[in-house]
């Protein structure tokens, strides 16, 4: 799919510019939760999709320096176990208990760090790396895509 890393990164920083816009809006805006976003608030939005990033940040430090990724491998596995609507409500939780800058300041600053992280890892070990490569576009382009009714609900709503 992808000829090189440079490709990957151009479209993952693509497709993650209309989620900016998040930032532009008021704490009490952020906090708003919209029926057309599933009575998610911004906040939410960004909690669900940041905190998946994250995941993406862990696997891409463990393939800067080995040849597989134990947070992957536990991702994976606990995805099949306790299911993905388990994981997102304990994600919102977490995300719930942070002061709003703090969830601001991860994401303003975790999906360039995703991106740095991923200028390091071999090629071989995710660009040509065809199950690697899925748990990252999984985690931004796909699931970015997924949620951009999402955001322009929430976008809307704010207005």
């Amino acid at each position: 799919m992808y000829l090189n890393a440079l490709e990957f990164l151009e479209e993952e920083r693509e497709a993650w510019r209309p989620f900016e816009a998040l930032d532009a809006l008021s704490d009490e805006q952020l906090e708003r939760p919209i029926d057309a976003a599933h009575d998610w608030s911004g906040r939410d939005l960004i909690a669900h999709v940041v905190a998946w990033v994250e995941y993406g940040i862990n696997v891409a430090k463990e393939l800067a320096v080995n040849e597989s990724s134990p947070t992957k491998q536990r991702a994976d596995r606990d995805w099949d176990e306790i299911g993905g609507d388990v994981i997102n409500a304990e994600i919102e939780a977490t995300w719930r208990a942070l002061p709003i800058a703090e969830v601001r300041r991860r994401f303003r600053e975790w999906p360039g760090e995703l991106r740095g992280y991923l200028t390091v890892v071999p090629e071989t070990r995710w660009v040509k790396h065809t199950d690697n490569l899925n748990f990252f576009l999984s985690e931004t382009i796909e699931h970015y895509a997924e949620h951009m009714a999402d955001l322009e609900a929430i976008l809307v709503g704010a207005s």
